[in-house]
């Protein structure tokens, strides 16, 4: 890897675009340097984490909303029209990309990369599979294409820090599924760059739409940020271009945006002829709920098993869970939300709740995607006599974990204290969520496919579960026009295109 220095120019400094963030992105864009094999490996589980998160989403209200705002945009001229999942009508294919993140957003129950600041990488495969599709490019292409998303995104993600100047994680997604719309489409340096420029430019939003009463517009966040980096390659290969330098000008995003004049931040970026193995560092989901919720739903249920009296609030005085910065600033007593105590609070805000969701599975010692947020399981007076015991502390060593670019160390976790009401303590730790690559219990494709067998279940007929998990583990051996094989077909009478919204299209 090369480290790039980056800080903010004046325009009289006139900054080469060869010294630019933006383009040398596009530079490890075009590089054409083979995928290594466990790269392949892990680009195909994640297209099939995408499709289980996603087909379980089928019927939620902001899917069957973006998907009815997808089937008034028919095909272009410009390629065969892209796929939605759950039914076998095409469409745009920016418009593919827009229902299809949504849906694989919705339940926050995919992949994740946590460094300088947060990200789901698995946003990146929307966007490229829709444009592969539209196109007829082949499984190679879109695996070269996805790795390049996911390599770009990390890249970022390691360096610069968007949430805390409150600019939504999606601004370093922009920049990533553009480029790797460039590297499935084979486009040139220059015209990459410009897209990167506009994919950053367009998507550059606040966080409020993680903040107290959480809406419906995160799981829209992510694939809007797909959306536009469809729409900023087509510009970009129509000629257009971009602001430049678009993250070291002196009106540009670092500037006004992130740290300011004085900024300087170090990006890694791969050097010509290195593969891009990023995807390796991301870590997937067992469970429905932020990525720092992961494994401390997995010590619940320990605990759960270890200490079945904790489960009653008779038995608690306190708990108080000894975590990181971002975990206790973000889904943590430390937000000062009082929605997170609420449980009348909407799915979305729950499962950006460290105090109900360690709640729950302590007193359920176990986690189910929709079972563990209802209105019923929320509002039971037990859990939120415990749910108001639970409160979050910062430690300075989680969070130095928790920043560490050292893998082996890496950790999400931290330490709870119980204090029973009889004044007894009960202590216990966790580093990583048993399915992380360091856990208990990591993933590899046998569990990836249970976790779509598992979500796909009810939903979609065996013989079509059978047909794609057939056709998604021969990505790489896929010819050009044959990426509609990665689509999933619901069931008959699972979806009613007749009964959505309506709007303005």
């Amino acid at each position: 890897m090369i480290n790039h220095d980056v800080r903010v120019y004046r325009s009289e400094e006139n900054l080469q675009r060869q010294d630019q963030l933006a383009w040398k992105m596009a530079e490890v864009a075009t590089d054409t340097v083979a995928i290594d094999p466990e790269v392949e490996e892990m680009v195909i589980n994640r297209i099939i984490d995408n499709a289980s998160v996603a087909i379980a989403s089928l019927n939620r209200g902001p899917i069957v909303a973006a998907r009815a705002q997808a089937l008034t945009h028919a095909p272009t001229s410009g390629g065969q029209g892209a796929s939605v999942f759950g039914i076998t009508e095409k469409v745009s294919p920016e418009w593919a990309a827009w229902a299809n993140g949504v849906a694989v957003r919705e339940l926050d129950y995919h992949d994740t990369f946590l460094a300088a600041e947060y990200s789901h990488p698995g946003d990146n495969i929307p966007p490229i599979l829709a444009v592969a599709q539209h196109s007829g490019a082949s499984g190679a292409d879109l695996i070269r294409g996805i790795a390049t998303g996911y390599e770009l995104q990390v890249d970022l993600v390691k360096a610069i820090c968007l949430h805390a100047h409150k600019i939504d994680h999606v601004a370093h997604l922009g920049p990533s599924a553009s480029a790797g719309i460039g590297t499935l489409l084979g486009l040139d340096t220059e015209t990459i760059f410009q897209a990167i420029g506009q994919g950053l430019h367009t998507t550059t939003a606040t966080r409020q739409s993680r903040k107290g009463e959480i809406s419906t517009w995160k799981a829209h966040a992510p694939a809007f940020a797909g959306k536009m980096a469809v729409e900023s390659a087509d510009r970009a290969m129509r000629g257009q271009t971009s602001p430049v330098p678009i993250y070291e000008g002196e009106d540009g995003v670092i500037a006004w945006m992130l740290d300011g004049p004085d900024a300087k931040y170090t990006v890694p970026l791969p050097a010509p002829g290195e593969a891009k193995r990023a995807i390796l560092d991301t870590y997937t989901k067992e469970h429905s709920a932020e990525y720092q919720a992961q494994a401390w739903i997995d010590l619940a249920r320990k605990l759960h098993g270890e200490h079945p009296e904790l489960a009653d609030p008779a038995n608690v005085a306190s708990i108080v869970i000894h975590t990181s910065h971002h975990t206790h600033y973000v889904i943590g007593s430390g937000a000062n939300d009082p929605q997170k105590y609420d449980p009348k609070a909407s799915r979305e805000t729950l499962d950006h709740s460290i105090p109900y969701i360690f709640t729950v599975a302590l007193q359920d010692g176990a986690w189910h995607h929709v079972d563990s947020y209802s209105p019923k399981r929320a509002g039971r007076p037990d859990t939120v006599e415990l749910w108001h015991k639970v409160t979050t502390e910062e430690d300075q060593e989680w969070t130095r974990r928790y920043h560490s670019l050292d893998i082996s160390e890496k950790a999400f976790g931290g330490r709870v204290v119980i204090t029973t009401a009889s004044g007894e303590t009960i202590t216990d730790e966790i580093a990583v969520a048993d399915a992380h690559p360091l856990g208990a219990r990591p993933f590899a494709r046998e569990q990836y496919i249970h976790k779509f067998r598992t979500l796909a279940e009810g939903l979609v007929s065996g013989e079509e579960i059978e047909r794609f998990l057939d056709a998604v583990q021969r990505t790489a051996s896929l010819g050009a026009g044959e990426l509609d094989q990665l689509n999933i077909t619901a069931a008959p009478g699972v979806i009613d295109l007749a009964d959505a919204p309506k709007g303005l299209f």
